[in-house]
């Protein structure tokens, strides 16, 4: 009883303690945060489940003396003594290590005798030779079913099985969609108006930021000159949107925008050559000139 209240009287200082501290305002942005509620209601939950598991083992503890003194009281009327029975814990504590008892010591006593202290000859507690029993069965079971019958796979081996499993399901998906199986080895020219259209709305939200809206180069470089600084073709130009530029603020696209998109984009990339953008940035890396021109590409370009 003693110490559950010295226990509540701790709590009780800490909390105090805590709500006398300075507390700096919670930025109203903060508050937006949807997962906010749901952090207060899990923690107010938490709180309250550690007091009602305080609050029922504090019952029992009262439960337990009122139980023992009415026993007590009981005993005494009826002129019998009264021995305290072992709770259920001690019980349990006392065969799981199988305790001598202090009047029976002599009988396991050592005649090793050092500055007057006895050794007992105490064996290994039941619980200690039952765990160490348990390990030479776990590791019989396990030499068993993972190096001898290969019922079940080695780290290395299950590994290898998910590897296998994960690429013939993305072979799956991709025979399924061809869309999303676009990358730089079968990026493809467009002059569809539509396509081009998307690239064009691609451009605008995501790229125009750094190489301005009519292409002329800010941060990144210029698009609209024949210089390119890793390749000027349709597939390095897809790469580079996918992959990005390590280094650079050139970042990768492939997490945020589609295969589809990433295509578009980039045949809209190609449409800007040749223009005049106002006040252009310098050329930047290595001329390149495309082996072949899409077909009607002035007419896509004018029609943008």
């Amino acid at each position: 009883m003693k110490k559950i209240l010295s226990i509540l009287t701790l709590l009780i200082s800490v909390v105090t303690i805590g709500y006398a501290q300075p507390i700096e305002p919670v930025p109203a942005s903060l508050w937006d945060d949807p997962m906010i509620t749901f952090y207060v209601v899990v923690g107010f939950i938490f709180v309250v489940v550690i007091l009602v598991l305080f609050v029922a083992v504090y019952m029992l503890q009262v439960l337990n003396f009122m139980v023992k003194q009415a026993t007590r009281e009981r005993s005494e009327k009826l002129g019998i003594p009264y021995k305290e029975e072992p709770s259920l814990w001690a019980k349990l504590w006392s065969e799981s290590n199988d305790f001598v008892p202090v009047e029976k010591e002599g009988d396991i006593m050592l005649d090793h005798n050092y500055d007057g202290i006895r050794e007992l000859d105490n064996h290994l507690p039941p619980w200690w030779k039952w765990l160490f029993y348990g390990t030479i069965v776990f590791s019989v079971v396990y030499l068993i079913f993972y190096h001898l019958s290969d019922t079940l796979p080695l780290p290395l081996q299950e590994y290898q099985q998910e590897l296998t499993l994960a690429e013939e399901q993305a072979r799956k998906l991709k025979a399924s969609n061809p869309v999303a199986a676009i990358d730089e080895t079968n990026v493809q020219l467009l002059t569809d108006a539509t396509a081009l259209a998307d690239g064009k709305s691609t451009f605008l939200n995501n790229c125009a930021s750094c190489h301005r809206k009519d292409g002329g180069g800010d941060i990144g470089p210029n698009l609209t000159d024949e210089y390119w600084k890793h390749g000027g073709s349709i597939q390095d130009i897809f790469k580079v949107v996918r992959h990005g530029v390590q280094g650079t603020n050139m970042i990768a696209w492939e997490g945020f925008i589609s295969p589809e998109k990433m295509q578009n984009v980039s045949n809209y990339v190609l449409t800007l050559q040749g223009t005049n953008p106002e006040n252009p940035k310098k050329p930047e890396g290595e001329l390149y000139k495309p082996k072949d021109t899409p077909a009607d590409s002035t007419k896509v370009q004018a029609s943008l």
